[in-house]
């Protein structure tokens, strides 16, 4: 592949190469679906760099931070972290085994059902994702700065559109299709 034309980007020229082969409106989700994976890649790659010196995955702190948020007491269920990490209950599973052996959560009795375990967030962990919290955010802010404040919203609430009917199909508040 050639070095894109100003203004242009490598999707440009990947979706010029398929005209012959689709109708123009496949052709935008073709080329919305290939920008807003390799956003998502460039982004994740920029965190993690960001994050290496400290020591930390991209997945631990994800995981600290959905604990940092549950109000009151920082502890989900796996089924809860399941839902905000968007996992596996094995991959739930095997990543609280590891944060459990830093030190960095602990399992504890469901005071509201003694059959089921809590993950809470240890004093360690909280300590640990503070620190790091600043970096991920320097790191975003980086990466998303070539858009103004208005160009973010609009593509925040696009988005939000669009998770929102991939999240909820059935959400009846959602606007109508144009």
């Amino acid at each position: 592949m050639t070095s894109p034309a100003p203004g242009q980007d490598q999707v440009d020229e990947l979706v010029a190469a398929l005209t012959d082969f689709h109708a123009p409106a496949t052709l935008e989700a073709k080329a919305l679906a290939y920008r807003l994976r390799r956003v998502a890649h460039r982004l994740e790659t920029e965190i993690k760099r960001e994050l290496a010196p400290h020591d930390i995955e991209l997945w631990e702190l994800e995981l600290l931070a959905c604990l940092s948020r549950a109000r009151p007491a920082q502890r989900l269920s796996a089924g809860q972290l399941m839902t905000q990490l968007q996992l596996t209950s094995g991959a739930v599973t095997n990543r609280v085994n590891r944060l459990e052996r830093k030190g960095w959560v602990t399992r504890e009795p469901d005071p509201g059902d003694r059959r089921s375990v809590l993950v809470a967030l240890t004093d360690d962990g909280r300590e640990r994702a503070v620190h790091v919290f600043g970096a991920k955010t320097e790191a975003e802010s980086a990466l998303l700065s070539v858009l103004s404040p208005t160009r973010m919203r609009r593509l925040n609430d696009d988005l939000r559109t669009l998770l929102v009917s991939l999240e909820n199909p059935d959400d009846t508040t959602r606007p109508p299709k144009p």
